[in-house]
């Protein structure tokens, strides 16, 4: 009801006597009214970004790890059991959860996209940090949140005239100290240890001492302070996004993180046999370029177990930052306006088909942890097992926060999953890596390479993916390769186009 509506209905009303009753509902009908059509309050979004994180949380169901902060974090939300990424790199899984769409499979991808930009492309669509810009947020991020942390290119990646996300953020901010340097940063240890030769680094280790002697207390210091300052701006709601190193190679945390894990006996690693067959298995180059005193976690158990506890103290840190930050959001008040989505950039193999490390195709490398809350959700302390992808934060994120949702994002919105987790199926989900790509359904993946070779893996099966079922699925793997190359025929295009 408007203005006009009110003295429209006013000049038909003959009776004196009505008048007063008249005018007493009308305008509380209109005060009701106008209250309706005001602009609900824009909700502040945080992304908690984990690099190598796999799905092994006690919330997660892993009961030896200990993870009580992230753990808190899914007793208030939705934690997604199959939240897979496009891509088992951190480049290329972050240019998906930027920009909303599938790229290439290089660590470069986004700073291809700022070239493209920089040259004037105008088929270069806003990344969502700038979309979010576009409407009305400040955007800042903290750590590592696209591939460089920090976001800028160079030697140490701290040329501020290369940007690796034009546009996106008002601040792009990661803190040094000892570490000298962003590049310092990625690849620190504690007390100001950086990698210059990686084979004179070791792959793990703990260091006694509080939680601001390794790289991550650092970034999470300066998470604070930007939630602090941000949750004081009562005019512009924010979009924060940090991001947390570890457990990212070489495994380093407080001894105290450690000390959960001394006394643990840790279950068997599932099918540590290296296949037989052609598959996208590797050589784990990235982890045996750190110093290993010439060990092989794939024959030697103790090794491989104290590789694992290493790995598990990096999470139990990492969750300990991540309880920082939700007890600052809380004791700002900001936590009552704040949707919060927890994201693992991808997953990491532990021993698993005798790998150390991710960049595989197996479900080891994609799939990884995924939590979403936000203020008076009517599902929280849910777990959903639907189907769903990295590509579809961006779109979730606008309409959680009752934005448009851009037209060129490739994802789709999960608002129908985290309002009924419990019956959601979600969809196929693809991943891809630059010899072969894949599609994940709820019963099987199957894994094309580049030469036509294909793998098919009935996950529903105790052999799961050591055997490939690919020659007696003939009809299964034709519609699959068929799916796979419709999901992905947009973003060829797009990419040739580029």
């Amino acid at each position: 009801m408007t203005i006009n509506d009110l003295i429209l209905i006013d000049i038909t009303m003959n009776s004196r006597r009505l008048r007063p009753f008249f005018y007493f509902t009308i305008v509380a009908l209109l005060m009701v009214s106008c209250k309706d059509e005001q602009p609900t309050e824009k909700q502040n979004i945080l992304l908690i970004c984990i690099d190598d994180l796999r799905p092994e949380l006690n919330c997660y169901g892993v009961d030896y790890i200990h993870s009580p902060n992230i753990d808190m974090l899914a007793q208030s939300g939705v934690l997604f059991n199959n939240h897979y990424v496009n891509a088992p790199s951190c480049g290329p899984s972050r240019y998906t959860l930027l920009t909303g769409t599938y790229g290439g499979p290089s660590n470069k991808a986004l700073f291809t996209r700022a070239s493209q930009i920089s040259d004037g492309n105008e088929d270069i669509q806003p990344s969502m940090p700038e979309w979010f810009n576009q409407h009305g947020y400040t955007t800042v991020s903290v750590g590592k949140v696209s591939h460089h942390p920090g976001g800028r290119g160079g030697d140490n990646w701290n040329d501020s005239t290369i940007i690796e996300m034009p546009g996106a953020w008002d601040k792009h901010l990661i803190p040094v100290g000892e570490w000298q340097h962003p590049r310092g940063v990625m690849h620190g240890l504690a007390h100001g240890e950086i990698r210059t030769v990686p084979s004179e680094m070791d792959v793990f280790q703990s260091v006694e001492g509080d939680d601001t002697i390794y790289p991550d207390g650092a970034i999470t210091e300066e998470a604070l302070s930007q939630i602090e300052e941000l949750s004081a701006d009562e005019e512009n709601p924010f979009f924060l996004a940090v991001g947390l190193i570890r457990p990212h190679l070489p495994f380093g945390a407080p001894k105290s993180y450690y000390h959960h894990y001394e006394d643990v006996i840790l279950p068997p690693i599932a099918h540590p046999e290296k296949p037989n067959e052609k598959t996208t298995w590797h050589k784990s180059g990235e982890f045996k370029q750190y110093n290993r005193w010439e060990k092989d976690p794939n024959v030697d158990q103790d090794f491989a177990d104290e590789l694992r506890r290493h790995y598990a103290a990096s999470v139990s840190y990492a969750d300990a930052q991540v309880g920082k930050i939700l007890a600052e959001l809380k004791r700002t008040g900001a936590d009552k306006n704040t949707i919060v989505v927890l994201w693992g950039d991808h997953g990491w193999h532990l021993g698993e088909h005798a790998i150390w490390g991710k960049h595989s195709l197996f479900e080891e490398s994609l799939h990884s942890p995924m939590i979403i809350h936000y203020p008076d959700m009517k599902n929280s302390n849910t777990k959903t097992n639907a189907l769903v992808a990295t590509l579809d934060i961006f779109p979730t994120l606008c309409d959680l926060a009752k934005i448009e949702s851009p037209d060129f994002a490739e994802g789709v919105s999960l608002h129908a999953i985290l309002a009924n987790p419990a019956t959601a199926t979600g969809h196929p989900v693809i991943g891809y890596k630059s010899n072969a790509k894949t599609i994940r359904t709820k019963t099987h993946r199957l894994i094309q390479h580049k030469d036509g070779f294909v793998e098919l893996y009935d996950l529903t099966s105790a052999a799961s993916e050591t055997k490939n079922v690919a020659d007696s699925s003939p009809d299964l793997v034709l519609a699959l390769k068929k799916d796979l190359h419709t999901k992905l025929q947009r973003r060829d295009s797009r990419l040739e186009a580029l």
